[in-house]
């Protein structure tokens, strides 16, 4: 089972092998792939031309243009409605407090200046550790306050290495 978010609608949608149900009615439609993020659709008797602009696979939204008119889709399956279910939804963005080493070892680079706004998946530094190169993201949005490490310097676990606004 999925939940589509269409400009501020909400449409239950199951698929099975032969059809799919859309709010608990079947849904007649058929679509093929034309070009990589292009696709035809035929409903209704009617041909529709999709194109995607964007696709943010991470938060499952999307941006779609429908015989040229713009639509936003958010997409939730199985495990996100039941996080909502259980108080414990990740949809809304997540604001960033400081980024701490999540194990010890050397500052290769520092991607980001004070004052730089980061959003979530943002590089924002690189740690060598075990002879590996770790980029670190952050994991929210924020604005850079203040940078506590530079390149080449050891950091020790939790050290706080970036401060967020």
């Amino acid at each position: 089972m999925l939940k589509a978010s269409v400009n501020n609608k909400t449409f239950d949608i199951q698929q099975n092998a032969t059809e799919t149900i859309l709010n608990g009615e079947p849904f007649g439609w058929d679509f093929a792939k034309t070009q990589d993020g292009n696709f035809s659709i035929l409903y209704n008797n009617r041909s529709f031309n999709a194109e995607v602009i964007e696709a943010d696979y991470a938060s499952k939204s999307f941006v779609l243009k429908i015989n040229n008119s713009v639509y936003t889709v958010g997409v939730k399956d199985r495990f996100d409605i039941l996080l909502d279910q259980l108080g414990m939804s990740n949809t809304a963005s997540s604001k960033v407090n400081d980024l701490k080493a999540p194990m010890p070892g050397l500052v290769v680079d520092v991607k980001v200046a004070v004052g730089d706004a980061v959003k979530k998946g943002d590089t924002l530094l690189i740690l060598e550790a075990m002879k590996m190169e770790n980029v670190l993201k952050a994991t929210g949005d924020g604005k850079v306050k203040s940078i506590k490490v530079a390149a080449r310097e050891n950091v020790e676990k939790n050290q706080v290495m970036i401060e967020f606004e």
